[in-house]
Order: structure tokens, then sequence, then C-alpha cells
């Protein structure tokens, strides 16, 4: 056996070993739910959640605030009556989600290289006619000791295909208030359709001023967005590779 072989059977022994290990909780919860609908998440804190953190961003200089006695106007108000949208950390606003993107990308790349090198030693003190004629083989000739020539060749094509097209609607949580008065926002929605769940999520921070009479807002507005949409259940089970072939495809790749 030898020694390249023995360190690729130590690195897939290793890395077999890793993937069972990461995959033994995720396997041993599957087959506990064999039978069973998927089990939906709880109603929780998003502040309480683990990995929580609260979002900081660049805030201009606060402002003072001046104040004017018997005056129906603030100075710094948004609006002269009070509306019911979204403003403050536990309001609740509804959130457009509307994608419809493709994109394209042909590229191609050729490349070619010739390189010659010749070298040879016609005069080296009398020596190529005695001593390098008994070294050379028969016929060869001291004028012409190297020949070197190499040929390089490279052509390379990608192209990229992509459509997406999603269009939702989701509640979303006010989480946090910036100083400069952004909102923070947080929303997760599971739908479970026999043994199949849904799974929206998206987050993100909103100015107030976008916000709509109707109390909802576009998802091309949120900054920072991360939207996520995806299921669990028998049928994503399905649509995934095995184990073996997933571990296969990692140490395998081409």
């Amino acid at each position: 056996m030898t020694a390249t072989y023995a360190t690729s059977l130590l690195r897939v022994a290793m890395v077999t070993t890793a993937a069972l290990s990461l995959t033994a909780c995720g396997a041993a919860s599957r087959i506990a739910d064999i039978g069973k609908a998927p089990e939906l998440s709880s109603i929780q804190d998003p502040q309480a959640r683990a990995g929580y953190q609260p979002v900081s961003l660049p805030m201009p200089t606060p402002l003072p605030t001046e104040r004017n006695p018997n005056s129906l106007w603030r100075t710094g108000a948004k609006a002269f009556f009070k509306d019911q949208r979204a403003a403050k950390v536990g309001d609740i606003l509804t959130i457009n989600i509307s994608i419809d993107d493709s994109a394209k990308v042909a590229n191609e790349s050729k490349r070619s290289r010739a390189n010659s090198e010749k070298a040879g030693m016609p005069n080296l003190f009398g020596l190529e006619a005695g001593t390098l004629s008994r070294v050379l083989p028969a016929g060869a000739s001291a004028s012409s000791l190297v020949d070197l020539s190499s040929d390089t060749s490279n052509d390379g094509k990608g192209s990229v295909n992509r459509n997406e097209q999603i269009d939702l609607k989701v509640a979303a949580l006010v989480t946090q208030s910036l100083p400069n008065g952004n909102l923070v926002i947080q929303g997760r929605q599971e739908v479970r359709v026999n043994f199949e769940v849904r799974d929206l999520q998206i987050h993100g921070v909103i100015r107030p001023e976008d916000i709509t009479a109707q109390n909802t807002i576009s998802y091309e507005k949120i900054a920072e967005a991360r939207i996520s949409y995806g299921g669990r259940g028998q049928i994503s089970d399905v649509q995934q590779p095995r184990y073996g072939q997933q571990l296969y495809d990692i140490i395998m790749p081409f």
C-alpha cells in the first residue's frame, strides 16, 4: 500500500466520521417523526431567541428637541393626526413580497502559449572534441545539447441562466427602533399541509415613511433584507439526495 493511497483512505475515513457525527442528530429526529406530521415551531419573543443580536448601524447626530407652547404642531413630527401604521417595538405590519428576477450570463475565455528553448556548447576549452564526445551518445552534437519546447492551450466557457418568481405576503413584527427612527422588523410564517411545512422568514430594516396607509410595505424598500422561503417534511426529504450520495459528493466532487 503506497503512502498516497493510505493518505487518501485516512482522509475518506475522517470525512466519513465527521459527516456521520453531524448528521446523527438530524437522522434521529427524522426517524422519530416517521408517521407523524412535522411539528410547528412555538411562538417566541424574537429577542429571547438564541443568537439574537440587536442591529447597529451608523446614525446621524441627534438634533435637540424644540418645544412650542400653545402650538398644535410639534417640530420634527411626521404627521398631524395619529395613524395606525407600525411605529414602535411590538407593532405589526404586512410585507408584500413580489420577486420576478431573471439573469443570464455567458462567459468564454481562450488562452494559448508556445515556448521554445535551445542551448548548445560548441566550444568549452577544447573538451567538446574529446571528453564530451565520449560522454554523449553516438551522433550527438555539442552545438545542440538542449532543445526544449512547450505548448499550452486553455479554453473555458461558462453560462448562468436563472429565473426566480415569488409572490407572497407575510406579517412582520417591529423588534427594534433605531436612533434615527428606522425600524428593525422580523417576520416568520409556518403553514402545514398534511405532512409538509412551508416556512417563510424575513428580516430587515425599514423607514416608517415607506409604510403605506394600509400598514403595508414592499420588499424592495427593506434594507439589509434577508428572505428565506422553504419547507420541511416528507416531500422535502424525498427531494434531498441520500446521506451516502451527499457524502460521496463531498469526498469526490468531480
